[in-house]
Order: C-alpha cells, then structure tokens, then sequence
C-alpha cells in the first residue's frame, strides 16, 4: 500500500462539495485529515492518501481535474540549532508537541509527532525553522 501526504486548496465554490468522500469512494483511498482549515473564501486541507500507487495518481489526477489545487505536503522540519535561540514562540503554536523544551529549556524536535501543519515557520522570530522539500 502506497501512501502519499498532500495539501489540498479550495476556493469558495468548492467549499460545499464532497471531495474527500469521492477520494474513498471512486478511487478505493483511505484518507487521513492532518490538518484543515476553511473559512467562508476558502478551505486548505493537509492530507495522507493511502492505498494503491495508480489510484492516488488517478485520484490526484481527479482533483486538479476538479480545479482543487494540489500539491504535495512538505517532507519535514529543518531546525537550525546553530540559529534557534529558545525562545519557545515556535512550541507556543505547535499543536501537537512536536517542539518542546527539554528539561535544560533546549528546544527539541519529534519529527514522528509532527503533522507538518508548519505553523511554527512564521512564528520563529529568526527563521531557524524551515520546510524541507
């Protein structure tokens, strides 16, 4: 079983519509939500797509087909300890505790607890956190 992280864009329009159910549906995916958030002009969905290699190609195929902007979700965290100052902005806006102290207030990075929801990019006041490509 083949799995592939995504981020997908919706515009207003779209916003009513069962996309993520067609996902399961039509192309046999399972879909796991890392993050979303949609607002009255838009919606911006993280998402794991799992399941056979030609149906997530098929089923990625159907949503630039449906004008949803896909693109895939970066693969990582990098986090310039030489730059990072602990400050602790970045572990404020992590919601799931991927960046914490240590018990001698140095920041730590759990890469297997991060959904990549890259909140914490711009809350780093000296941009010692980046997305890996």
């Amino acid at each position: 079983m083949a799995q592939q992280r995504v981020v997908l864009t919706f515009q207003r329009w779209q916003l009513d519509q069962p996309i993520t159910y067609r996902l399961v549906k039509d192309f046999d995916l399972v879909t796991n939500i890392l993050q979303a958030k949609v607002t009255p002009d838009e919606g911006r969905m993280s998402l794991e797509l799992s399941g056979l290699e030609q149906n997530i190609e098929q089923g990625i195929k159907w949503l630039k087909e449906q004008q949803v902007i896909v693109y895939p979700l970066a693969t990582g965290l990098s986090v310039e300890k030489d730059s990072c100052v602990d400050c602790g902005a970045c572990t404020a806006v992590c919601p799931t505790g991927a960046l914490e102290f240590d018990k001698d207030w140095t920041l730590n990075y759990e890469e297997d607890r991060c959904i990549l929801c890259l909140a914490c990019v711009p809350a780093c006041p000296v941009r010692a956190i980046q997305e890996r490509e």
